[in-house]
């Protein structure tokens, strides 16, 4: 069963939002416009969602598809995050207005999906419940050929009464060999580590040997009776897991670039299918600029990556930190250096000295605007 959660509380966020001017909800408007990949016709991201929702180990598993724009309380505070995890901050989440928030992972999913009148009935009942989750999510990232601010996860979580079946991670570490088997084949080394999340407990993650490398792809764990609780479940107990669908996709296609898994070139497009190696379109040169400034020690690096994405959009491949100090005598005792080197590269054609003097100049500008910076 399909359950689509009303997105009242997203439509008064956005409402709200589409009325300011400010350059962060300008971003978070063109961010939430970007299409969703895992459920887009010819994206390999949709395709390995569709291989793990035929897996015969989820089904009849539901499917929940909840809004992009979530409390923060719900966010946060029901998953046991702590008061002063990183997550929480400005400089690593995208805050709608002082309430509302993008989605920083899928596992929200289980406030939505246990609060459905139907579901809650089912739990009256006593009936184990299983469901997935997929889609974007967001938070304020570095800017390199790996990384993006804007990614896919997809999340399962199953519950039982602890009355009628005691889970175990036994459970839990089969259900995921069963998951990473059918993605990768049966032939595939994989092991498994112990990790930490804040929602469960004990928590795992799952590596597989690619290239003669391990390579994290999965993370799960037993849901905490904490956090279930919040829910106004007790009783229960099960597993949970998710992961990221663009590290699935880069493995197996051996892409060179994150970006690429976006593109409308059909070049790109024809090959992006996962097994088929990719083969570079273009051999376009970079264009290398460096930018220095001296800023308020306030200002935070992820910020910053939002306003040269604002700038170059993607036409930057990677933004890379190369200097940063202190000189109290000749900044201030509260401003510091940073140089960054910016790496532009467009995926199609070779981008001009004079574009990109352009977009450089451009950035140095909105640095000095936007930050308060003393170009250097």
């Amino acid at each position: 069963m399909e359950y689509p959660i009303l997105l009242t509380e997203q439509e008064a966020a956005l409402k709200d939002l589409a009325g300011r001017t400010d350059a962060e909800a300008a971003r978070i408007r063109r961010y939430l416009a970007l299409p969703d990949l895992s459920r887009t016709d010819g994206s390999p991201l949709m395709e390995i969602v569709t291989i793990v929702r035929k897996l015969p180990v989820l089904a009849g598993f539901d499917n929940v598809v909840i809004p992009e724009v979530v409390p923060a309380d719900v966010n946060f505070n029901l998953f046991d995050f702590a008061s002063d995890h990183p997550a929480r901050s400005r400089s690593d989440t995208y805050y709608v207005d002082d309430r509302n928030i993008l989605r920083t992972h899928d596992t929200v999913m289980w406030y939505y999906y246990l609060n459905l009148p139907e579901v809650k009935a089912r739990i009256a009942k006593g009936d184990e419940l299983g469901v997935v989750c997929y889609g974007k999510v967001y938070r304020k990232d570095e800017i390199d050929r790996k990384h993006m601010n804007i990614f896919h996860q997809f999340g399962g979580l199953y519950l039982a009464p602890a009355a009628k079946r005691q889970v175990t991670l036994d459970d839990l570490r089969d259900v995921l060999s069963r998951i990473v088997k059918g993605l990768f084949g049966e032939d595939v080394r994989y092991r498994f580590l112990d990790d930490a999340f804040p929602y469960t407990d004990p928590s795992l993650q799952v590596e597989v040997e690619v290239g003669g490398q391990w390579l994290e792809i999965l993370g799960g764990g037993m849901p905490k009776q904490s956090v279930l609780k919040n829910f106004g479940v007790e009783g229960y107990n099960g597993w949970a897991f998710g992961f990221g669908l663009e590290r699935l996709a880069i493995m197996s296609m051996e892409l060179p670039d994150i970006r690429l898994l976006w593109s409308s070139d059909e070049r790109v497009k024809k090959q992006l299918h996962l097994g088929q190696k990719f083969a570079e379109v273009s051999k376009y040169p970079p264009v290398i600029r460096d930018i220095s400034f001296v800023v308020p020690k306030r200002f935070s690096p992820n910020d910053y990556f939002d306003l040269v994405r604002d700038i170059a959009g993607d036409l930057v491949e990677q933004v890379e930190l190369i200097d940063e100090y202190e000189n109290e005598a000749k900044f201030g005792a509260d401003r510091k250096s940073y140089a960054y080197r910016v790496i532009y590269r467009a995926a199609d054609r070779t981008l001009t000295n004079e574009e990109v003097d352009l977009l450089h100049k451009k950035l140095e500008e909105a640095t000095i605007r936007e930050f308060g910076a003393e170009i250097r």
